[in-house]
């Protein structure tokens, strides 16, 4: 496959394991709920998921579609492709790759989920809707930078779109619906202010990156970015097969996943390494299991295991878990170790 842009190679990201984990599970399973990036400037948090974006292969979409509905997904289409289908009307393909659409710190909410032309509605009888970034969103990466300097209001609006893979505006007694099934990573740097509780719980996942601490990992950062200035046409094509090799394990994750199955033991594994390590309401809970099933399928195998518990646990408890005044919430994995092994073992 030809790079179409000059796009850094995912592949060729030195360290940030978990970031990168985190952002590959999301892609295989949209439903995870995306990633918050925590972390300083520099650590190659907006490199990842544009490169993420571009190794991905193409996919179908409904030509001249605003949302860029997926043909073969009857139950996600907009309005207009569902009256296309009922009118039984063909809905032209095309290929189309997902996108990174960027949400700016200083987007309104109008800017946000869209606004609609009353006087129009009044006048004429029908909805005339303008687009907004969470219809761009539909079906791509919605990247939102400095997530924790957003206004409360739109994040709110962001997350629950997230969570219904629906938008719905209202106004004036009009309203209007329309699919925003994305993936959601937000970055931030903690020194400048966290998110709310309740909000942070709504990320699927939380990582925290930091500037590589090795020396030799350190030294390999700076000659492949050295080596991808001086000519990326020849380091991408370095990577090509490296490249090829991760998209084809995402595409055969996305199939597996489809069939992974879990038993009763990785439901009491979920449920009590909630109650033991203190965390509030059942997300967790629900997160750990559908990211361990992920992992499971990234890993191409059918069963969940307890490794992909112990897995899917470091990527979705610590930001859930009770903060006592004054404490960092640091988890101790050892604990959630125990846990697993003793359910196994019963």
């Amino acid at each position: 496959m030809k790079n179409t842009k000059k796009v850094y190679p995912f592949t060729a990201i030195v360290g940030q394991e978990n970031m990168k984990r985190a952002l590959i599970l999301n892609v295989i399973n949209p439903s995870l709920g995306g990633v918050l990036i925590r972390g300083e400037k520099g650590t190659a948090k907006s490199t990842a998921v544009r490169a993420l974006a571009q190794l991905l292969p193409e996919r179908p979409q409904v030509e001249g579609c605003t949302f860029a509905c997926d043909p073969e997904d009857k139950s996600s289409l907009c309005t207009k492709c569902s009256e296309k289908l009922v009118k039984n009307d063909e809905l032209n393909r095309i290929k189309g790759k997902m996108k990174v659409i960027d949400l700016p710190v200083s987007a309104t909410e109008d800017r946000v989920v869209g606004t609609l032309d009353i006087e129009h509605a009044i006048k004429n009888g029908e909805k005339k809707f303008e687009p907004g970034i969470l219809a761009e969103a539909n079906r791509n990466i919605l990247y939102v930078d400095e997530v924790n300097l957003l206004d409360d209001h739109v994040v709110d609006v962001l997350l629950d779109s997230a969570a219904m893979g629906i938008n719905t505006i209202e106004r004036e007694g009009v309203s209007f619906s329309h699919p925003s099934k994305f993936i959601l990573v937000g970055t931030m740097n903690p020194e400048e202010g966290d998110l709310r509780p309740q909000l942070l719980d709504r990320f699927g996942m939380v990582v925290d990156v930091i500037g590589e601490r090795d020396t030799e990992k350190r030294v390999q950062v700076i000659k492949r970015r050295l080596q991808y200035e001086k000519d990326n046409e020849v380091f991408m094509s370095s990577y090509e097969e490296e490249q090829e090799k991760l998209r084809d394990k995402i595409s055969k994750a996305k199939e597996i996943l489809k069939e992974v199955t879990f038993d009763d033991k990785v439901l009491q594994m979920a449920a009590t390494i909630s109650i033991e390590m203190d965390v509030d309401g059942h997300r967790a809970d629900i997160s750990m299991i559908k990211t361990a099933m992920t992992i499971a399928a990234f890993n191409g195998r059918y069963e969940v295991d307890s490794k992909d518990m112990i897995e899917a646990a470091e990527l979705t408890l610590p930001h859930r878990m009770r903060k006592k005044p004054f404490e960092e919430g640091v988890m101790d994995f050892s604990k959630v170790e125990e846990i697993i092994n003793e359910i196994v073992k019963a």
